[in-house]
């Protein structure tokens, strides 16, 4: 009894993190080829909906294996399954307005890469993003909108001296710092980042094209 409770708590001792680098799941760059293949399709509304059927939906129902992470925006003309033509368990969204930062989003992409394997963190900005204006015209009409707003200000800031249209940058700035803040604030992702293969892009999506785009930061980085 006592080798068996000792064994026990060497098990419990063993961090998480050890089981989850040994998941199975396409690598960052197979997933961002799968998302960029999806997004042309859908530009060109030449849609193969895949896994969109009983037998995914049967297959699914066992368990989750999603190949990217989407950090996205609500908004209803940005559903990342269709811009990136994917179907059922494809991808694992997490969604708010301005696509901003937070612990939800921190501990939604932790637990998607420790425990489903997933190498591709895409934080995803879009064009005409009413989050972002609401934060460029002040607006502050209750203490939920300003938690947005608060988020997005520096961003809106940083986009007053850059060329460009205001907004557009802005969300782009917003999404650079949504990446940055992944990896600086919790060091798991870090750590993910740094040792077994994560990748973490913040990329823009075009309304009027319907095509996304991969944002380069200040040192010229994707």
């Amino acid at each position: 009894m006592k080798k068996i409770i000792t064994l026990l708590l060497i098990l419990l001792s063993i961090n998480t993190t050890a089981f989850a680098s040994q998941i199975q799941n396409i690598s960052a760059d197979a997933a961002l080829k799968k998302l960029k293949t999806g997004n042309k399709n859908f530009s060109q509304m030449h849609l193969h909906h895949p896994d969109v059927s009983k037998k995914r939906l049967y297959e699914i129902e066992k368990g989750q294996h999603p190949f990217a992470i989407i950090i996205s925006c609500s908004d209803s003309r940005v559903p990342p399954e269709i811009i990136f033509d994917q179907g059922l368990g494809d991808l694992f969204e997490i969604r708010n307005a301005g696509n901003v930062f937070d612990d939800h989003v921190v501990g939604s992409v932790e637990y998607a890469i420790v425990h489903l394997g997933v190498k591709l963190v895409m934080v995803l900005g879009h064009q005409d993003c009413g989050a972002v204006k609401a934060t460029i015209a002040h607006n502050h009409e209750s203490k939920y909108i300003e938690s947005l707003t608060n988020f997005i200000e520096p961003s809106v800031e940083k986009a007053k001296n850059q060329k460009g249209t205001l907004c557009d940058n802005a969300v782009k700035n917003n999404a650079i710092a949504v990446a940055k803040n992944l990896i600086e604030s919790d060091s798991i992702i870090d750590d993910y980042v740094k040792h077994h293969n994560v990748k973490i892009v913040p990329a823009f999506y075009n309304m009027h094209t319907g095509l996304v785009e991969l944002i380069e930061d200040k040192n010229g980085k994707q």
